[in-house]
């Protein structure tokens, strides 16, 4: 018999109902909403080789060699090795501005509008 708890995140952080390899299957980007954004820079203490806070005091992602990315709506991935602290980053974000999908189907996983 399986029981399921629809309130528990399932393993390694995956959404309530859906499991790890659901979570992860595929290549995952991140993005910030710069109009949300508060300045708070919890995303650059948990993420600091994905986030930066810029002179504007706005958080913005940074590519895989380390460039801001200064664009509007502008994603860089997301490296499995620092999923949790990119999940943890787009939870605790104030301003609810953080958003993690799949690249595949664009499909949001994390962030305020994940399903």
């Amino acid at each position: 018999m399986t029981v399921q708890n629809e309130d528990r995140a399932g393993a390694a952080g995956a959404p309530a109902g859906q499991d790890a390899t659901e979570a992860t299957d595929g290549a995952l980007e991140v993005w910030i909403d710069q109009d949300l954004c508060t300045g708070d820079g919890i995303c650059a203490q948990y993420a600091p080789e994905v986030f930066e806070l810029d002179i504007d005091g706005l958080a913005y992602v940074k590519s895989a060699d380390d460039e801001l990315l200064q664009e509007p709506g502008a994603t860089t991935p997301v490296p499995l090795t620092l999923l949790t602290d990119v999940r943890d980053s787009a939870k605790e974000c104030p301003g609810d501005c953080i958003h993690v999908r799949r690249i595949s189907d664009k499909v949001e996983i994390y962030g305020p509008d994940a399903e």
